[in-house]
């Protein structure tokens, strides 16, 4: 048996190790998370984010415009053709009484069916789109009527620019006496337009249906000489909206269309009016 003091140094060095073996076994304290809590929702669960990729779905009506053209107007008669007149009137304008859309109505005997032509309705083809439909009326397209302002085609588009570009693809059919004529964009005022047309012998005009409607209400554009009016019908802009598509633009078309001077020629033997859609 040890002395005390052998004794007292013994229980000393068991007291330490006992400290050191309890501070190999203490739990390591949790590390503390900076990250903000997940989310739950109402039942405690956690959300998982997920990512979903964007379907863009095709409108079905918009099936058929491709490439800036919408190719179903090409395959339509005149029957066709004032169904569709009628039933975009009446989208359009839902507070229109009976009576009111029979006044905007184009009967199917104003079209001259075009749905031979199978070339695509560009505008690259507009030209001989033209030169093939107008044979039955006879005259040249490069010859304006004597008269001042008062030309044999009248082409009716939605928009300025599309007014520039339509111009343009018509220029050949311009002579010194026979201009080929943009009656509208922003730059051109209706005085402007007016003060144009009557002093120019037009052969054809270009504009949108409520600068064509004024013009010819204020006497400065004659229709005496008009043969044909080419509404630019397949053409969609990049919204793929075309010009009967546009609650803004398509009453005012009929409203041209059914002038008190052009009404009755569509079906007159001697003074015929054509309506060519492209």
């Amino acid at each position: 048996m040890g002395s005390p003091v052998q004794l007292e140094q013994s229980a000393k060095a068991g007291k330490k190790r006992h400290r050191e073996d309890d501070d190999d076994v203490q739990p390591a304290t949790a590390a503390i998370s900076t990250a903000p809590p997940a989310a739950l929702d109402p039942s405690g669960s956690k959300k998982k984010k997920r990512r979903r990729t964007k379907q863009i779905v095709e409108d079905p009506k918009d099936a058929g415009k491709k490439d800036g053209v919408d190719e179903s107007i090409g395959k339509m008669d005149g029957r066709l053709l004032a169904d569709l007149f009628a039933q975009q009137a009446k989208r359009h304008n839902s507070d229109l009484t009976t009576v009111e859309l029979d006044d905007v109505y184009v009967p199917e005997q104003a079209f001259l069916n075009t749905s031979s032509w199978k070339s695509p309705r560009k505008l690259e083809n507009l030209p001989m789109f033209l030169k093939v439909y107008s044979k039955k009326t006879g005259g040249s397209l490069s010859t304006a009527p004597a008269d001042m302002g008062s030309p044999h085609t009248i082409v009716i588009t939605l928009a300025g620019l599309r007014a520039a570009d339509i111009t343009r693809a018509l220029r050949q059919f311009q002579t010194k006496d026979c201009a080929v004529a943009k009656l509208f964009a922003k730059h051109i005022k209706l005085n402007e337009a007016k003060e144009f047309v009557k002093k120019k012998r037009v052969g054809i005009g270009i504009g949108t249906p409520v600068r064509l409607n004024d013009l010819a209400s204020s006497g400065e554009l004659s229709l005496k000489h008009l043969k044909r009016i080419v509404i630019d019908g397949s053409y969609v802009d990049q919204k793929k909206r075309g010009i009967f598509d546009m609650k803004d633009l398509h009453l005012p078309l009929l409203q041209f269309l059914n002038r008190a001077d052009l009404r009755d020629r569509y079906t007159s033997a001697d003074d015929n009016v054509e309506i060519l859609v492209f």
